[in-house]
């Protein structure tokens, strides 16, 4: 069970922390785009079956196919953002639809398809810079 709300302050020291760093940098290392879909995938919460089964609309909801609590995958939503603000990546929002033949219908994340948790998953983050990645420097206070 998740004991406390993590926050913009104390994120860091989140346990699951230093894999969601490690998720993000290696999805860095061949694009630009780092999407919320692709971060559980790394941490292995989510088989790459199940995603691809419910991107051609063969799963209800994303959730469904989850491995572990859904507290710990909003935690992990929830550092997954701090994160990748602090890398100056920029949010944007992605429509989600079903793959292959027959119509582009919307995919749900959730079960109950509440329009903020749907919003969490469906935005990506992009970074705006030329070329590829890199980290932002920091500065002598040991801030970016």
């Amino acid at each position: 069970m998740v004991s406390e709300r993590v926050t913009v302050g104390g994120f860091r020291s989140a346990p699951v922390f230093p894999r969601v760093e490690r998720a993000v940098a290696a999805i860095l290392v061949n694009g630009k785009v780092v999407a919320p879909v692709d971060v559980p995938v790394k941490l292995d919460i989510l088989a790459p079956k199940d995603l691809e089964d419910w991107r051609f609309g063969r799963v209800p909801y994303l959730e469904r196919v989850i491995h572990g609590s859904l507290s710990r995958l909003s935690q992990l939503l929830r550092i997954l953002g701090f994160h990748c603000h602090d890398l100056n990546l920029v949010p944007s929002h992605t429509a989600y639809v079903k793959w292959g033949k027959g119509a582009r219908t919307a995919l749900r994340f959730t079960k109950t398809g509440e329009e903020r948790l749907e919003k969490v998953y469906a935005r990506r983050f992009v970074w705006p810079g030329k070329g590829p990645f890199h980290p932002p420097r920091e500065n002598s206070d040991g801030l970016a």
